[in-house]
């Protein structure tokens, strides 16, 4: 609540509250204030294997930042199902306010709570129970559909609240 009032403070500041410029619709200053806010939430990590690199930008939940507490990490891949790619992490991760499972689709970094593993997909895949979405590979997929195992490095480039 204090955020918010900050936020509409500084709005009414720069646009003077003025009758053109209503609290209701928000005007370019408050927009930059809420561009800035989302910016500096954004969390970005990359994943490289064999030499090639790919970025993922997370969501803001519990189990991510306490993924993002384990960085930088080296893991093992391993192929699953021909569906995915996982590694188990060196501890289980926070559940909390986690959903009871999601649909992930091609690109998601995910956990799967019961096993502690991280998941990749580069494959479509349903609905899983337990399962929590981290984060989201725009391209590059590719580099995982290769079968067997393979090393990867996972560090963040960007920063959490």
């Amino acid at each position: 609540m204090k955020r918010l009032a900050l936020v509409l403070s500084l709005t009414c500041s720069v646009a003077a509250c003025s009758a053109e410029e209503p609290m209701t619709s928000p005007g370019a200053a408050q927009r930059s204030v809420l561009a800035a806010e989302l910016e500096a939430k954004t969390t970005k990590i990359r994943l490289t294997i064999n030499g090639q690199s790919l970025t993922a930008t997370l969501v803001d939940s519990s189990t991510t930042r306490d993924f993002v507490a384990l960085l930088p990490l080296t893991l093992t891949l391993d192929d699953y199902a021909s569906t995915e790619k996982i590694a188990y992490l060196p501890r289980k991760l926070s559940t909390q306010g986690a959903p009871a499972g999601i649909d992930p689709d091609v690109g998601d970094i995910t956990y799967y709570a019961p096993w502690g593993n991280l998941a990749i997909f580069h494959r479509d895949f349903g609905y899983s129970t337990g399962l929590i979405r981290l984060g989201h590979f725009e391209d590059g997929m590719e580099a995982l559909q290769v079968s067997g195992s393979m090393n990867a490095t996972i560090e963040p480039v960007g920063k959490l609240p």
